[in-house]
């Protein structure tokens, strides 16, 4: 079995988009985490999953709210990518964001994404030392013009 290193360096030479993952806590105050594994799963049904660290501060707030909101960061945001990695507990002082229109999804950082995908969460699976989370997408939109952050080899492009 690869070691855990060596399994970093070749995962992290496989570039990503960037995704700010929010939902909302039990106290109603906004929840979120860097995570760079989302993606499409099906068309019919609209499903995406997201990986997200079973230790994750944002993980009771998904369970809770049933749901979760995928922004899909903007180029030049690493500034919020790397805050939102953290374990801060006020990453949301000073951002702009609405809620969306579903009670299943976190807050919308507009201003911050190049799209974003609110999800109500249809499946939990276990996998390691992360879950899988997979949601159907209940709403979501693109900023036409506005390119989305990649993430490559410990670098935001």
């Amino acid at each position: 079995m690869l070691d855990r290193s060596r399994f970093r360096e070749v995962m992290a030479s496989f570039p990503s988009g960037v995704v700010v993952l929010t939902a909302f806590g039990e106290d109603g105050r906004p929840r979120g985490l860097t995570v760079s594994a989302f993606c499409a799963v099906s068309l019919d049904p609209p499903l995406a999953l997201v990986c997200i660290d079973k230790t994750s501060n944002t993980l009771p707030a998904v369970q809770h709210t049933g749901g979760f909101t995928a922004n899909i960061l903007a180029a030049g945001r690493e500034q919020l990518a790397r805050r939102m990695a953290t374990k801060l507990s006020a990453k949301f002082d000073g951002l702009e964001w609405r809620r969306p229109e579903s009670k299943a999804g976190g807050p919308i950082l507009d201003g911050d994404a190049a799209a974003y995908a609110v999800c109500a969460l249809r499946d939990t699976i276990e996998a390691g030392d992360h879950w899988v989370l997979i949601g159907l997408v209940m709403e979501g939109d693109q900023r036409e013009g506005i390119a989305p952050m990649v993430f490559t080899r410990r670098v935001y492009r």
